[in-house]
């Protein structure tokens, strides 16, 4: 389990330190943030003052190019107090543009393997949305030996062939390198209805709690060695944790098809819209 910090990022400083005593309860040691995620990495500044040591903090920039990269490292670093990170992300790296920027001479990557030699990083990592990013995170390895990557992994987006057959590729090579692989996106239901009248706490609409959410949790957590990031609605941290905490059985196709019929899912990406986020 990873703790996905994006949780924290609009909130105030006594409901971040409440969520965030959750961690040691459940005994959960990976934080992960970004330059991005709003006020996230200042609400995780105290608590790290007092308990970073015990625990490993990645964050992201979404600069490309070198020197931005460095910047969005050192405020990182600055805003959190801290003097290094475990782990720095190139944050949803998806673009062919983009990507060649940020591994080109001069681009980001080369920044961050400087920052890596020096000490303030200890890991590199690449992240990415949408339906094309196991396929650009395998084109990456190609390029650089990333320690970790970070993909939508859900049912639904498994559903999707050739999205199923890049991820698929993308874990062997995984395993074979020894690379971590992070999942997002595991309680998806789907994107809000414009008319929708209820409480936003992330982009999409979360799995409601029951049955189904848990099978959702189990698809990710009983497939070795995914790693599952947390939901950026906070009030869903605890149900996560705690369904976590128990053996969960492994949901068969038929019951994830049927649970997808059921609540009406559908697949957050579609190759178009929010391919960015």
């Amino acid at each position: 389990m990873i703790f996905g910090a994006a949780a924290l990022a609009t909130m105030r400083q006594e409901r971040a330190d409440a969520t965030l005593a959750l961690l040691a309860e459940f005994g959960v040691n990976h934080i992960d943030t970004a330059a991005g995620y709003g006020e996230s990495e200042l609400r995780l500044r105290p608590f790290l003052a007092e308990h970073g040591a015990g625990y490993f903090l990645a964050t992201k920039t979404a600069d490309r190019d070198g020197d931005g990269a460095r910047r969005s490292l050192e405020r990182s670093l600055e805003r959190m107090g801290v003097d290094h990170v475990d782990l720095i992300q190139l944050h949803n790296l998806v673009e062919p543009e983009e990507f060649d920027l940020a591994h080109g001479p001069g681009g980001a990557l080369e920044a961050l393997v400087r920052a890596r030699d020096e000490g303030v990083t200890r890991f590199i990592g690449v992240t990415g949305h949408g339906t094309r990013i196991a396929a650009m995170h395998l084109r990456g390895l190609e390029r650089f030996d990333f320690d970790s990557v970070l993909l939508p992994y859900n049912h639904l987006m498994m559903r999707d062939p050739k999205y199923a057959a890049d991820t698929e590729r993308l874990l062997t090579v995984c395993a074979q390198r020894q690379i971590a692989v992070q999942t997002i996106k595991s309680v998806a239901r789907r994107r809000w209805a414009p008319d929708s009248s209820e409480p936003h706490f992330a982009w999409y609409e979360p799995l409601p709690l029951g049955p189904a959410f848990e099978r959702s949790l189990a698809y990710v957590l009983n497939r070795p060695p995914l790693f599952l990031n947390s939901s950026s609605d906070a009030r869903l941290l605890r149900p996560i944790l705690e369904a976590a905490s128990r053996p969960l059985t492994t949901p068969s196709s038929a019951e994830l098809d049927a649970d997808a019929a059921e609540l009406d899912m559908h697949a957050l990406f579609d190759g178009a819209e929010l391919e960015r986020i």
